[in-house]
């Protein structure tokens, strides 16, 4: 049989003499590491970008960001995942110098560095300016539903919050009226007991309690629904089905198609989205005078009326 033949394991091999041997003069990761490097991490105010002379040693912020940053090139969101990547992949063992962060270590760098990271995005934006790889001149606009976590079953309106306290007060009278049944007549085989009867409207008071409180929340906030496990996602319409999500919005340059500015709300609509995405794109690229695109989603007079006295059109 003609096949391509792999080589004999047992084979020696003359591997290259060093590490960065392995990594090819274009290759992203070689990006990664000059980018990081030139960044002042006690600017952006990095956790650890600072160290004390005495306790155990940290991690390098800067190690970490580069690790962070490779998984977002690559589409890896897990920190568990990325430190398998810190034991396996040739890249990473270069773009760490064979460190091998635990997966805690990581997903605690991204939780504790949040708003410094996205200042480093910002950094990258600036750099893509002066490199003249953005236009700067023309953006366009829109937004996308992302799923939350939370199901419908456990997002709630005020009116449906209403319905079912109705209905839960409706059955505790019935389960009532029983009890008082019981008392006067002898119940019937295929009646509840005292005890039965009891435990159902012990569970409907307790609900009915929950419910309240889901509708104080509302009041004390003034949201129009409530979700119980994400609690600042919302149901939106999406491509004609409803869905708790969120919206995400996105400016695009125009020339290169990079995303220079992003946010994330909980506005079932984009109504109020034209001037806090314009303004930041205008923001984060520094230009006196920015043009704008977007559907007629976002078509609001008062929005538009913010971006006409700011420069941008």
């Amino acid at each position: 049989m003609r096949y391509i033949q792999g080589e004999e394991r047992s084979q020696t091999v003359l591997f290259p003499e060093s590490l960065d041997d392995y990594i090819s003069d274009n290759n992203a990761v070689r990006f990664i590491e000059a980018f990081v490097d030139e960044l002042d991490m006690v600017s952006l105010s990095f956790t650890h970008s600072e160290t004390k002379d005495t306790g155990r040693k940290p991690y390098d912020p800067k190690d970490l960001l580069k690790l962070y940053l490779y998984g977002y090139m690559n589409k890896i969101r897990s920190s568990r995942l990325l430190e398998k990547l810190t034991h396996q992949n040739i890249e990473v063992i270069w773009l760490l110098k064979k460190l091998k962060p635990d997966f805690k270590t990581i997903a605690d760098f991204r939780r504790d560095n949040s708003k410094a990271i996205k200042s480093v995005f910002r950094e990258f934006i600036l750099l893509c300016r002066q490199l003249g790889v953005l236009s700067g001149t023309l953006v366009a606009i829109d937004g996308s539903k992302f799923r939350a976590q939370n199901s419908k079953a456990n997002n709630f309106t005020k009116k449906q919050i209403e319905s079912m306290l109705s209905k839960a007060e409706h059955e505790i009278n019935q389960y009532l009226s029983q009890l008082d049944n019981n008392d006067k007549v002898a119940p019937q085989a295929s009646s509840m007991s005292k005890a039965e009867l009891d435990e159902k409207i012990k569970l409907l008071q307790a609900s009915m309690a929950t419910y309240q409180k889901y509708l104080a929340e509302m009041e004390a906030s003034g949201e129009k629904q409530i979700s119980t496990i994400d609690s600042d996602s919302k149901l939106m319409l999406s491509h004609g089905n409803k869905e708790v999500s969120y919206n995400a919005q996105i400016a695009v340059d125009s020339d290169s198609k990079m995303i220079i500015a992003n946010n994330v709300s909980n506005d079932c609509n984009d109504l109020n989205q034209l001037h806090r995405m314009g303004l930041t794109a205008k923001d984060v690229l520094g230009v006196d005078r920015l043009e704008v695109v977007a559907d007629t989603g976002y078509y609001n007079p008062i929005s538009i009326k913010i971006c006409d006295d700011n420069n941008v059109d």
